[in-house]
């Protein structure tokens, strides 16, 4: 066995260790590993025969491991940015051994951007898998959706759903793999059939019901949505044009007039944080409300949900997501990352026929920063001239940053001194701005490290009132020098504030991009205006 395939086999038996002594089948943890091992580096070249060294000891076909791979690999996409089932059952079961049931998956997630050369965006979702877990298991349990394009469960501080760090893969029931599919063969001591497969079946949770569909919405109603967003100006603008142009267009055709076909596909363009997946979805709700497209749902995939481990997969996957968008709108994340190799031509190529083929029913959004973009549509004479309209997404003022602090702060049934405000402009003024800003996340982080430190403050009060619950002061927004600090070896202190929240102790770089629950996009109407602060234009 080579080093990478003995480093993940040394993370599964350590999770199947944790699973045993917390009372979970040893042979579902294990399959469980697998898939969360296959999903994260399914596009990390070379990575099937390695996983399959594990997974499969002794096979050589490599159609059968390729097969086993990505089929692994798809029924554990939900767990990129959620709980798996095991961890959310001693979760919900408030076992003291779900940490270290967590902290074993890190280890699987670690050892499987190892099964190949991972690209950065695959290092960075094995990353956010690893927060989702350990965040799982440090905060009270919380509801898992059965299905990835369900609504995101939301751990507190990770922003589940967002485009930008953990992305919801593809809408729709996965056929799940066999839990006892990648384990060892061994005949029940009893003689039976059944053994680990029956136990693992009795320890899947029961099948949640599908959510109810969400009604349909005029356009109105959309637009005075996007119209309560902060910021955004230039954004709002040109959507509404875009409307204009599409229900003109419409009018003409329904009274018998020839109508020049509009291109509806877009780009969008910004720095992180910015709410282009906010945008997108209400795109694909306008469309479906003005007629143009039958369901208007928003399927969000990046390369990894795009690009398989070899050529001829690629093309399928592709096809399939495309498949599942058709009838709404496919927001396809960081684009540019579709570039400078076959698979990525590969994809692009697929995407451009179904584009195509699906011109009446599909509308495609690529999203990311401005100039890699330029080179990402002028790679293939297919995207130029079907990506007519760029949308350019400008990073908050510091005003609007403010306002969506707040909001945040007022959702969560905090609110800012005035003292505590004033603090957050001249962190604001002070902070340079770049492509790796982070905007409304970066207001998202200053709330969770402020709520961290608040309770520090707190920590010895016997009987706080409730203002003293409730207000997050000056002190709140910087680090005092009574908090616990890292010891040499990098590590926290359990009690440090910031570890309270899995914040870091200052901002960090975040990938694009992120919807309302990561601080962007917020409603203006969620935010109560300050009298001292000019209010927003609706």
């Amino acid at each position: 066995m080579t080093t990478v395939g003995t480093r993940l086999a040394e993370s599964l038996e350590q999770l199947t260790d944790v699973a045993a002594e917390a009372g979970l089948d040893s042979a579902t943890a294990r399959d469980e590993g697998l898939r969360v091992a296959a999903a994260l580096a399914e596009a990390v070249p070379g990575a099937a025969p390695a996983w399959a060294e594990v997974a499969l000891p002794g096979l050589t076909d490599l159609g059968r491991i390729n097969e086993a791979f990505f089929d692994a690999a798809s029924s554990g996409r939900r767990w990129r940015g959620a709980p798996t089932d095991l961890l959310q059952s001693l979760v919900d079961a408030q076992s003291s051994l779900a940490l270290e049931y967590a902290e074993a998956l890190t280890e699987v997630a670690s050892s499987a951007v190892m099964l190949g050369t991972a690209p950065i965006w695959v290092i960075a979702n094995a990353s956010a898998a690893s927060g989702a877990y350990l965040a799982a298991a440090r905060m009270p349990s919380r509801a898992v959706p059965a299905h990835p394009g369900d609504a995101p469960a939301g751990i507190p501080g990770l922003g589940l759903g967002s485009p930008d760090t953990m992305r919801p893969t593809i809408p729709g029931p996965m056929t799940p793999v066999p839990a006892d599919h990648f384990a060892p063969q061994h005949p029940p001591a009893d003689g039976s059939a059944g053994g680990a497969a029956a136990t693992a079946a009795a320890a899947q949770p029961p099948a949640q019901p599908e959510a109810p569909a969400e009604p349909e919405r005029s356009v109105e109603e959309l637009l005075a949505e996007l119209d309560g967003m902060i910021g955004l100006e230039r954004v709002k603008k040109e959507i509404h044009r875009q409307v204009a142009l599409l229900t003109v267009e419409k009018l003409r055709t329904e009274a018998g007039l020839k109508a020049p076909k509009m291109s509806r596909h877009l780009i969008f363009v910004g720095n992180p944080g910015t709410g282009k997946t906010t945008v997108a979805r209400l795109v694909g709700g306008i469309y479906r409300a003005l007629g143009l497209l039958p369901r208007g749902q928003l399927v969000e995939v990046d390369r990894s949900e795009l690009v398989a481990g070899y050529v001829g997969q690629t093309a399928m996957k592709t096809a399939e997501v495309c498949a599942k968008a058709t009838g709404g709108v496919l927001f396809i994340d960081e684009a540019y990352a579709l570039m400078g190799d076959q698979y990525a031509q590969e994809a692009v190529n697929t995407l451009v026929k179904e584009m195509e083929d699906h011109r009446e029913d599909l509308v495609v959004i690529v999203a990311g920063y401005p100039e890699p973009m330029v080179a990402f549509i002028a790679q293939n004479p297919g995207l130029a001239s079907r990506f007519t309209t760029t949308i350019e997404f400008d990073d908050y003022s510091d005003e609007e940053l403010l306002h969506i602090l707040d909001s945040i702060a007022e959702g969560s049934d905090y609110e800012l001194t005035d003292d505590a405000r004033r603090r957050v402009g001249h962190l604001l003024e002070a902070t340079p701005r770049g492509p790796s800003f982070g905007n409304g996340r970066f207001a998202r982080n200053l709330f969770e490290q402020a709520v961290g430190r608040h309770a520090w403050r707190l920590r010895d009060a016997k009987e706080p009132t409730r203002d003293e619950l409730r207000l997050l002061t000056a002190d709140d927004l910087v680090e005092q020098p009574d908090s616990p600090q890292e010891d040499e070896q990098g590590h926290r202190d359990e009690s440090d504030p910031d570890a309270l929240t899995g914040a870091d102790p200052a901002p960090v770089r975040v990938e694009p991009d992120g919807g309302a629950v990561s601080g962007e996009g917020v409603s203006k109407e969620q935010h109560e205006t300050r009298p001292t602060e000019p209010e927003d234009p609706a």
